[in-house]
């Protein structure tokens, strides 16, 4: 827990290099001239308020001792006519500034996903779903308070108080100064309590992020079956009671850290009247005493300014805190992108793909590694050939398979798909050129045909089932109830993990790229289901470059050529017959299966 009433020193470092007025008002600049608007309505209906006070000293200075009834009555409609044109320009300013408020947070929560979207693989192999899950959901969502309500409100204090001590001034300059005497003091006890709650409040994000994790972790498909196999239920139970309880103990401090002082400027404000009138009092004995008018119109814009004051204290004490939150959303939108698109990227026509692909002394290590994962790697594959890449576990193929997909960028050497450097090409041209069937597929919790389409949205149902076909899919999706409009289920739980393989692979095929990847894209096929989709491979390969990433040797004896890694180099290369005869590591590896 943090040590009051400094911030702990990581959270102020990650605030200082990410969170900047400049960039907080940054956000609200597309909607300048709306928010002109309000802030001229907040002052209209500052103006407007002002009138009652005056209207006030007037009934009681003049119309009543006068008894002038009619100039009574005008005073009396005059305080209700401003009452209701304040109160109508106020429900107008609400829906404005709740239209902008939103409109800021769908700007920032789009920004925030497609920044994401653009990171590369290694910040998401090293950061929890749910964390990620809570920066864009709960981070935000929490800030909503700030765009729609906490802006406003602030808006509507500071115009009310700067007018009502505009007005409190021309009524007596000197009670003007007697009252102003307590903003130094009450400014400085909320600052201090708002420092208090701002470190809290990034420690109650970060133990939320937590929840969510624990709950994307556990309480997925795959998380109940881990569970309930391993009979651990009830320490998931304990754990998640544990942060839960974590959670709200910080949320009980974080409303209550500093209420005593706090309460100093609530004691401050509620005596302040009293003391007026014995200022008022003190004035009596002078020779310029104010006028009872002037001393009852005064305790009533006192009324009127202790609110808003009070309630601009309290939206600085709030506005503090959500510097936590802009913190944990501008860390994310700070993460460098390491997959970047050239300027003026090269962009190829589908028709003019071949499907060349070269490795030119490709080298790769991933950050936390203590040696490269692939080293040296030189390799020409001609388009429309077969090239299987084996080896150990742990030898790099799975690594030099990103590489193709540029879901890394190679760190020296350079990849060429028909001459071109990936680096070079756009990522438009590249997802045409590349079609990537993985080990571990992944399935949108959507319909069958849905998820077939996200591959070519614009796919027709032929389309869809003759992708199918090739896969070896189509029959069983016709089984269905639903057919092809049945919903897969989260992670793709309705179905086995050889029917997601070769879903996935339908979906791939319908994208009819010209180089096909496939990392272990059969591994959880029966031997039958393998093999009849092996023939339909061959058949789809033809015309077709493609690369298979493989554990099981049976799915590659007649490749083109087998490239066999180790240590993140190749060590063999060669066609099976041949490198059965050399004897070596293919060789083993073979009799190992």
């Amino acid at each position: 827990m943090s040590n009051f009433p400094d911030a702990p020193d990581d959270y102020e470092d990650l605030a200082a290099r990410h969170v900047s007025l400049r960039r907080v008002a940054a956000l609200f600049v597309p909607y300048q001239r709306r928010i002109a608007g309000v802030v001229a309505l907040m002052a209209l209906a500052s103006a407007v308020g002002l009138a009652g006070p005056f209207l006030l000293r007037a009934i009681i200075d003049q119309a009543l001792p006068q008894q002038n009834l009619g100039l009574l009555m005008w005073l009396v409609a005059g305080m209700i006519g401003a009452a209701v044109i304040a109160a109508a320009i106020g429900a107008w300013q609400v829906v404005l500034t709740s239209r902008i408020g939103q409109a800021i947070l769908h700007d920032l929560r789009v920004r925030l996903y497609s920044h994401l979207q653009s990171l590369s693989l290694r910040f998401f192999t090293g950061t929890r779903t749910g964390e990620v899950q809570s920066r864009i959901a709960g981070d935000i969502a929490g800030l909503q308070s700030l765009v729609t309500e906490t802006a406003s409100e602030l808006g509507k204090a500071l115009s009310a108080v700067v007018m009502t001590a505009i007005a409190i001034l021309l009524l007596d300059w000197r009670l003007a100064m007697f009252v102003l005497l307590i903003v130094p003091g009450t400014v400085l006890i909320s600052n201090r309590v708002a420092r208090m709650r701002e470190a809290l409040t990034f420690e109650q994000q970060a133990r939320a992020a937590d929840m969510s994790a624990a709950v994307q972790e556990t309480l997925s498909a795959s998380g109940i079956i881990l569970a309930r196999t391993m009979g651990r239920g009830p320490h998931l139970a304990q754990r998640f009671a544990r942060i839960s309880g974590d959670l709200a103990h910080l949320e009980v401090k974080s409303h209550t850290a500093g209420e005593g002082q706090w309460a100093l400027i609530g004691l401050a404000l509620a005596i302040l009247p009293a003391l007026t009138l014995l200022a008022g009092g003190l004035l009596m004995q002078t020779d310029s005493p104010a006028t009872i008018g002037t001393l009852v119109a005064m305790i009533a814009l006192q009324e009127q300014l202790l609110w808003p004051f009070e309630q601009l204290l309290e939206t600085g004490r709030d506005m503090r805190k959500t510097r936590a939150l802009f913190a944990r959303v501008f860390e994310y939108l700070d993460k460098p992108v390491e997959i970047t698109e050239r300027a003026d990227p090269v962009t190829v026509p589908r028709t003019m793909m071949r499907g060349d692909v070269q490795l030119d002394h490709v080298s790769f290590a991933y950050a936390e590694a203590h040696g490269p994962a692939v080293r040296d790697i030189s390799l020409t594959i001609p388009s429309g050939s077969h090239v299987a890449i084996v080896g150990p576990t742990g030898s790099g193929k799975t690594t030099l398979g990103y590489l193709l997909a540029r879901l890394y960028d190679v760190q020296s050497g350079a990849i060429r798909f028909d001459g071109v450097d990936l680096r070079d090409l756009s990522f438009d041209t590249l997802s045409q050129m590349l079609g990537v069937v993985s080990q571990e597929p992944y399935l949108l919790h959507t319909s069958v045909a849905e998820n077939l389409r996200f591959a070519r949205p614009g796919a027709t149902d032929d389309e869809l089932i003759a992708a199918a076909k090739v896969a070896q899919i189509h029959d069983h999706i016709a089984t269905l109830p639903d057919g092809y409009d049945t919903l897969v289920g989260e992670g793709g739980y309705r179905f086995s993990g050889g029917e997601k393989q070769r879903l996935a692979l339908a979906r791939t095929i319908l994208r009819d790229p010209p180089i096909l990847l496939l990392d272990e894209a059969t591994s959880a096929l029966d031997t039958r289901t393998e093999r009849a989709m092996s023939l339909a491979l061959d058949a789809m390969s033809k015309g077709r470059t493609t690369i298979t990433i493989a554990h099981r040797l049976s799915t590659i004896r007649h490749a083109d050529l087998i490239v066999v890694m180790q240590a993140g180099q190749i060590v063999e290369q060669g066609s099976h017959d041949d490198l059965l005869a050399k004897a070596g590591l293919y060789a083993s590896l073979l009799r190992g299966a």
